[in-house]
């Protein structure tokens, strides 16, 4: 079984980490570059970067952020947020990105996926979904979460693995900031009918809900923001309590 990975979120908003509930009221969390630098020195597998304005903006994501972040930072670190062309791709991994979350442009274009998983490699692009419940089933929701597409979640996801999406980012917009633990039953339909590694994200509020995302929603990673940003608890926390559960963590 491969290593469950740790993954801190860093909500980007006008160059600051920012943090709310259910997408909106959001506070100050600091400085992103600074940020990233403490999680990658104290146990993070990887970095997650979303620029959650910039597709409602329409603007181009932080590139000197990532640029600044990637001198000082020596864990993958994955960027989202803006990202619409294959020359966009191409410019944050040169600024030192090393995997690209692609959101909205991605139900905008499908063939984006495509096209950047073969060109860059599949394990370069993740593929975020953000999704609310609706009576038994989920929707997606694009343009950092303000516009209900009308998209069936789980056909959706089938698709962006057929089109090459190397793991999916996967998002309980339900569940986030609420502290009330990950959709687990989000988080198992969607390993049901994937063979691609799913990040969980939304929700997460304790030690358990860590091991839950792994052992009934069978996260491959686990994605967690509030509880790091304020220090609940740290990563070392987190992990120390998962390996005593027989959870298989990097340290």
């Amino acid at each position: 079984m491969l290593k469950i990975r740790i993954i801190p979120c860093l909500d980007v908003k006008h160059g600051r980490v920012v943090k709310g509930i259910n997408f909106v009221n959001l506070i100050d969390a600091g400085d992103p570059v600074e940020q990233a630098r403490f999680y990658s020195d104290n146990g993070a597998d990887e970095i997650c970067f979303l620029d959650i304005g910039a597709s409602l903006e329409k603007r181009k994501t932080m590139i000197d952020v990532v640029a600044k972040t990637s001198e000082r930072v020596f864990i993958p670190l994955t960027v989202g947020g803006g990202i619409n062309s294959i020359q966009d791709i191409r410019g944050l991994l040169k600024a030192g990105a090393d995997k690209i979350s692609i959101n909205t442009a991605a139900i905008l274009n499908e063939n984006l996926i495509a096209e950047s998983s073969s060109r860059f490699g599949s394990q370069c692009i993740v593929a975020a979904v953000d999704v609310k419940k609706y009576y038994e089933d989920w929707i997606v929701y694009s343009h950092g979460g303000t516009k209900n597409t009308g998209i069936n979640a789980m056909s959706w996801l089938e698709k962006l693995q057929q089109l090459g999406a190397g793991e999916i980012l996967l998002t309980s917009m339900d569940k986030d900031g609420t502290k009330d633990g990950f959709d687990l039953g989000l988080l198992k339909r969607a390993n049901d009918i994937l063979n691609i590694p799913v990040i969980a994200s939304g929700g997460v509020g304790s030690l358990k809900h860590f091991e839950e995302g792994v052992t009934i929603g069978g996260a491959s990673a686990l994605l967690a923001a509030s509880v790091f940003h304020f220090a609940e608890f740290s990563i070392l926390d987190v992990k120390r309590y998962l390996q005593k559960q027989n959870i298989q963590v990097r340290f």
